[in-house]
Order: C-alpha cells, then sequence, then structure tokens
C-alpha cells in the first residue's frame, strides 16, 4: 500500500508565537519555506480562515534530479487556511498547479508548536500526498525547510 503521509519534527529555539508567526506572514515564508536551494514567491496573500496563497517555489537552474511540476522548474501550490489557532496550530489545504494527473487532489498540513523547554517543537504533518509525490522527498523537503526556520530564530 502507498504511503499517502509524512510526519517531520524539530525543536527550534524561539517561542510558539514567534514560529507560528513565521506560517502566517509572507515575507517570512518566502525566506524559509523553500527547501534547500530553491526560491520562492507569494503572488497572493490572505491570512484568514478560509484565504490562503498562491506561491511558486523555483529549482535552481542547475538541477538535474527533479523536474518541477507546475513547469519545467517550477512547482506552484494554492493554500487555503482551514484552521489557524495562534500561536498552537495551523491546518491548510494544498493544491499544486499541474497539468499532470498525478499531481492533482488536494493535500492536507498540520502545523503544531508545542513548547519544550527553552525551545518549541516544529510538527509538520502530510496527509493525502498526491500519487506523484514520493513521501522519501516531501519528507526531505519538510525537513530542510525546518531547518532553515531554525536557522531565522537560532542563528
Amino acid at each position: 500500500m502507498r504511503v499517502s503521509r509524512t510526519c517531520n519534527s524539530r525543536v527550534i529555539r524561539a517561542n510558539p508565537e514567534a514560529l507560528y508567526g513565521a506560517f502566517v506572514d509572507p515575507a517570512a515564508l518566502v525566506e524559509w519555506l523553500p527547501p534547500g536551494r530553491m526560491t520562492g514567491s507569494i503572488q497572493t496573500f490572505d491570512g484568514r480562515v478560509g484565504g490562503g496563497y498562491r506561491m511558486s517555489l523555483l529549482y535552481p537552474e542547475d538541477e538535474r534530479e527533479f523536474r518541477g511540476k507546475s513547469a519545467e522548474r517550477e512547482d506552484t501550490v494554492e493554500v487555503r487556511f482551514v484552521e489557524l489557532t495562534p500561536p498552537a496550530r495551523i491546518v491548510e489545504t494544498i493544491r499544486f498547479a499541474s497539468d499532470d494527473p498525478q499531481f492533482h487532489g488536494e493535500m492536507t498540513m498540520t502545523a503544531t508548536f508545542e513548547p519544550r523547554g527553552e525551545g518549541t517543537e516544529v510538527t509538520l504533518l502530510f496527509e493525502n500526498l498526491p500519487s506523484g509525490v514520493r513521501p522519501a522527498d516531501n519528507e526531505e523537503g519538510a525537513r530542510l525547510s525546518l531547518e532553515q526556520l531554525a536557522a531565522r530564530f537560532e542563528a
């Protein structure tokens, strides 16, 4: 049976309020969310339940292993905020803008922020991954994004 969910966690030396804020601030999102050497841009943003954002993630010019889901070097996503519970939890649905049916469907990401000592455990749970998204790739992308989120606060 195909795995259609992934979960990543990391304790980051910051309070839940600051970390939650990095998920609902478009300027912060484009800095930490694109994994690895990818870059991002946000075309629209509405930070309310029922709102969301449209974001494009661009692969580096020299990327040879991965192809974009929306264009040759681009993944574009439409995100809708389903739940915003500051500073503890965010639930959003994600749809890839893609002509390829392997990337159709609605994926859910639940982000939770739990105090842990002098930091906060940030957990990203992805459910209902489209069939074209390899769970190992999604897990690695989430790990890299959490690493960059930590770098924003722990530098």
